[in-house]
């Protein structure tokens, strides 16, 4: 493993890389919705993002109570005490930013924080309903400093869009589950392949994989954002790239570093709009 790789392995562990990601995604539909978001939305989003993810997988670590079987759950549990203080600082922190967020952004964070809070009772009655609700939490989380103060009125290939971003980020969430599943079985986690079978997982990912291209087609019909429409449809394509070749992408968990990486795309309809 190359320096580069080592490193990169310590930010996947601590999702620095899905925090980047979620704030790259931010600043894309910004840039789509023409919205300049304040630099302290985007710290209030990365500091949220990375509490959550944190305190689910910490969760995750103590639960399991023996030495798991993931590489991340492990990591988590023997820096479990860290972390917990890492995270507590984060919620702190926070707690301060609000008061210097926009109103609008304010009341619907509230509301999404609601939603989070329902999701962690519901997931554990509803299980197999995990990654479809990250994924819509995840999306409502990007959205939330664009859509709140965006002036103009959302088109159906806005909306479109966004289907199809939360799409991209269901598939990351199925694609993951697969590659964990004998994991998770060990550690008796559940997960959507867990709980409903590989068949099923299957299939679902390839049909996922397509309406994220059904809905790209939609899209150029319907908006002048085809670069836009292109980027989140490449984003789908590289995470099936991912599952079709999942043998290769299984060894040294090369699946989770891609996988989440696919969230740095956007970074290139940043610069291509930037020029413009």
């Amino acid at each position: 493993m190359t320096g580069f790789s080592r490193v990169y392995r310590y930010v996947n562990l601590l999702s620095l890389d899905i925090v980047v990601g979620a704030v790259v995604s931010a600043l894309f539909f910004a840039r789509v919705l023409d919205v300049a978001i304040r630099p302290v939305g985007l710290l209030a989003l990365g500091l949220t993002v990375w509490v959550i993810y944190t305190a689910d997988h910490l969760r995750d670590a103590y639960t399991i109570g023996k030495s798991a079987s993931t590489l991340r759950h492990r990591f988590h549990q023997e820096h479990f005490k860290t972390l917990l203080i890492a995270a507590l600082a984060g919620v702190l922190v926070n707690v301060v930013i609000v008061f210097f967020i926009r109103k609008q952004v304010f009341v619907w964070g509230t509301v999404l924080a609601i939603g989070v809070g329902i999701y962690l009772i519901v997931q554990r009655y509803l299980k197999f309903l995990k990654e479809i609700c990250i994924a819509c939490l995840y999306t409502c989380g990007v959205l939330l400093p664009s859509i709140t103060v965006t002036g103009d009125t959302l088109t159906t290939g806005h909306y479109l869009l966004i289907v199809q971003f939360m799409l991209v980020a269901w598939l990351n969430l199925l694609i993951f589950s697969w590659f964990d599943r004998e994991d998770d079985k060990q550690d008796r986690q559940p997960s959507f392949v867990t709980m409903l079978g590989e068949p099923v997982t299957r299939a679902s990912i390839w049909c996922l994989t397509g309406s994220i291209f059904v809905v790209a087609g939609f899209s150029f019909y319907h908006t002048e954002m085809k670069p836009a429409v292109l980027i989140v449809a490449t984003m789908g394509l590289v995470l099936a790239l991912i599952f079709a070749f999942r043998k290769h992408f299984a060894q040294h968990d090369s699946y989770r570093l891609l996988g989440d990486a696919v969230f740095l795309l956007p970074l290139f309809y940043l610069v291509w709009s930037s020029n413009l």
